[in-house]
């Protein structure tokens, strides 16, 4: 019996979206309309002109209660009724003006969202600050999706005069330069029969690097310069304290020990070799001409992956791409410069 009745459900289940589905195109084009006239900031105080109040299904059920109670009341005459009818209505009054007050005179600010590999979620770290002497309860902000579903919230309490932090995670849809998505506050305190919310588009930019690759081969090898500042550098001494990938045959006296405990430590199995033995010096280029195979993405991983290893590693490390070229250079500084154009390719 059970076996015959699970088609049944999930027709019963898929007949209720047939009726919707032809709505779907209409709403994301007025969503679409609605957001694009919306003033991207990231900065936003609600008023009453950005804010709206809508009762939720809890809410009409209420009201379609209280319409039985009073007809109810006046067909049988119940004093008792009228109170109760009256007395409920009264409630849900106050609380739709005690709703909309939780919300409205907030101000919200956004903070720029660090960059992240592509596949990974943006992560948007709002402020929330109030100027009220009442703390504000049950505020919940999210991400307004393009396809209708309802949001994933966020929840906190603002307290009197004070501010609140909450975060809310957006996975964009590749690599680049990214306008951030519409974000939604909004708050059912303290009955849950209305909903007050407040749609917020804010002007902040995601940067999402490349997914680099998984496991890529080892790094190309050195281009040989004719002297200058490069990946070698020589000390008073006149060694050499560049290094390099560490290669099947080098001195264990080459290897730097230091920057291989730092690797164990972080769980890493990466070994370098002081580069001192080698007679001319090398420059690491990462070119994009280097990395093989025909499609575009997965050599731009290959090259985002090798500039993660040569970082790691402590080397000197040059990008060259289609149109720019980035000087050899090491640190955090050098890395972001890379994976930016990377990105932006």
């Amino acid at each position: 019996m059970a076996t015959s009745l699970a088609p049944l459900a999930s027709q019963g289940a898929g007949s209720g979206w047939h009726w919707r589905a032809p709505l779907r195109p209409v709403r994301r084009r007025v969503q679409a309309w609605f957001h694009s006239r919306l003033r991207r900031t990231d900065t936003l105080t609600l008023t009453q002109r950005n804010v709206y109040i809508l009762p939720t299904r809890a809410g009409w059920m209420l009201a379609l209660t209280l319409l039985v109670l009073l007809v109810a009341s006046i067909n049988f005459q119940l004093n008792l009724g009228y109170l109760l009818t009256f007395l409920l209505a009264g409630s849900a009054l106050v609380g739709m003006h005690v709703c909309h007050n939780n919300l409205r005179g907030l101000a919200l600010h956004l903070h720029p969202p660090e960059a992240v590999h592509a596949h990974q979620a943006v992560v948007l770290e709002a402020r929330f600050a109030s100027e009220r002497r009442r703390p504000r309860h049950g505020i919940g902000l999210g991400v307004v999706h393009d396809d209708g579903t309802p949001p994933d919230l966020a929840w906190t309490d603002v307290p009197a005069q004070g501010q609140a932090q909450l975060q809310v995670a957006w996975r964009a849809p590749g690599r680049g330069q990214h306008k951030l998505p519409t974000l939604i506050a909004q708050t059912l305190f303290p009955l849950g029969t209305f909903r007050v919310w407040a749609l917020w588009r804010p002007a902040a930019t995601a940067l999402v690097y490349p997914e680099p690759e998984a496991h890529p081969p080892p790094l190309p090898p050195g281009e040989p310069q004719g002297g200058g500042a490069g990946s070698a550098r020589v000390h008073s001494t006149g060694e050499y304290d560049g290094v390099r990938a560490y290669r099947r045959g080098d001195p264990m006296k080459a290897v730097v020990w230091k920057k291989a405990a730092q690797a164990f430590a972080a769980g890493r199995n990466e070994l370098v070799s002081r580069d001192a033995l080698s007679s001319q010096r090398q420059q690491l280029w990462l070119d994009l001409q280097q990395c093989g195979g025909t499609d575009f993405e997965r050599r731009i991983s290959r090259l985002t992956a090798w500039v993660l290893m040569a970082d790691r590693l402590g080397l000197d490390y040059g990008l060259r791409l289609p149109g720019r070229e980035i000087a050899p250079d090491q640190g955090p500084a050098h890395r972001a410069r890379c994976l930016e154009a990377l990105a932006l390719c």
